[in-house]
């Protein structure tokens, strides 16, 4: 019997690009950071994982690796309680120990290629272009971001897909911040004039059933939803939504992979990371046979990676390694040249000033995007206006800067962003 000789996490600070980077800083400037996870096992094999602390399904605690140290990896590995990181590792390790591909261990494979997606954060119009640019360019056709109140849509978009080839599709994630049918149907109606608009995501709160029936029932562009918010039972009898977002660990991913197939429901899985996670997350879709939406991986964010191997997609696909385990090479080099000490780099508070301006010559102020997730969930400020725009105020060192962001900052406590 193999069992877990050791467990070493390392964390390390992954730059991101810099049109990420400038727009990110503002609501999840976490997102560089990573926990890396190292198991070694007592026959020599060493798998690695990865977990985003502040913000994967799971994080790595001090108590599931005490848990798994000493233990049969193949037996424990479908614990989804140990976390993102190691869990990653435990089937990296065992699928490098018997010589197979980390999808052989998670179930039948049904495709060798899975649908993937570029993705950005909220943004101006010009930085989306140049964003769907760089996705085109590296054969990508599909494009997920966020459809904020603070910004123009329809501007964002009227100028983004006079910029897009015909086959090149947009999925637009609202976070419920349509708040109510009334609301955001008629915005969502006169978009629909766009014919790249492929999805709408959670255009108002996923609790609300009758108002998302009422959305399905107008609404020619299909919406998806995060599955399980409210029950995966109430979003299938009440048939509130036309496909799902999955994320979490490789037992509850297959669960409801199996769930979503029994009522012919497409999702895509939503797995943040670097190369290393975007690898590993091709080894579910490969066995998930309703995983038909573009996947979400985010790893085209990252200025640099600790893995070895190119990421290669082409016509919005990309291929499954065969190779055992999740057929990664990872550079030790790269991983310490971006190690840091946890204990010195903890959540992560820029010292932002943020500004909306509203066409009506209003501006209000903010320190962090939570705070405005507060006010417009709260419906305190008018959403989805044509010609909002928000700035981050640069700080040119004087008092009147100073004085607008202690002004800001009083205005509520933010805790970690929920995304």
């Amino acid at each position: 019997m193999t069992t877990i000789k050791s467990i070493e996490r390392i964390w390390i600070e992954l730059p991101l690009k810099p049109t990420p980077w400038q727009n990110m800083v503002r609501e999840i400037p976490h997102w560089r950071l990573f926990e890396i996870c190292k198991v070694t096992l007592d026959n020599g094999v060493v798998g690695v994982g990865e977990t985003m602390p502040y913000y994967t399904w799971g994080e790595v605690t001090d108590e599931a690796v005490q848990r798994a140290e000493g233990k049969d990896p193949a037996i424990i590995m479908w614990d989804d309680t140990l976390g993102a990181g190691l869990q990653m590792a435990l089937f990296d390790a065992v699928g490098k120990s018997l010589e197979t591909p980390a999808w052989a261990l998670m179930g039948k494979r049904v495709r060798d290629r899975c649908h993937v997606g570029w993705w950005a954060i909220d943004m101006p119009a010009e930085d989306w272009i140049s964003e769907c640019a760089e996705a085109i360019e590296n054969g990508y056709t599909t494009f997920k971001t966020k459809a904020r109140p603070w910004f123009c849509l329809e501007n964002q978009l009227e100028k983004l897909c006079a910029t897009l080839p015909p086959y090149f599709k947009l999925d637009l994630d609202f976070n419920d911040f349509g708040l109510d049918p009334a609301q955001i149907r008629p915005l969502c109606k006169q978009l629909e004039k766009y014919e790249m608009v492929a999805i709408w995501e959670s255009p108002i709160r996923q609790t609300d059933t009758a108002g998302n029936r009422e959305l399905r029932n107008h609404l020619s562009i299909p919406i998806a939803q995060h599955v399980g918010r409210p029950a995966f039972e109430t979003q299938i009898r009440q048939d509130i939504c036309d496909g799902f977002v999955l994320e979490g660990g490789v037992d509850t991913a297959k669960s409801y992979g199996r769930m979503a197939a029994e009522f012919n429901k497409p999702f895509w899985l939503q797995w943040v990371g670097s190369n290393l996670g975007a690898m590993y997350c091709l080894h579910l879709q490969a066995v998930l046979s309703h995983a038909r939406w573009p996947a979400i991986h985010c790893n085209h964010m990252f200025a640099d990676q600790f893995v070895k191997e190119p990421w290669v997609v082409q016509n919005g696909m990309a291929e499954v390694i065969d190779r055992p385990g999740i057929g990664a090479t990872v550079d030790w080099d790269i991983i310490e040249k971006y190690r840091i000490d946890p204990m010195e780099k903890p959540y992560p508070h820029p010292g932002l000033l943020i500004r909306t301006d509203f066409p009506s010559g209003e501006s209000y102020h903010f320190t962090h995007t939570q705070q405005m997730w507060d006010r417009w969930w709260a419906g305190e400020l008018p959403s989805f206006i044509k010609g909002v725009h928000t700035v981050i105020v640069k700080d040119d060192g004087t008092e009147q800067w100073q004085q607008l962001r202690s002004e800001a900052a009083a205005q509520t406590t933010y805790p970690v962003p929920e995304i």
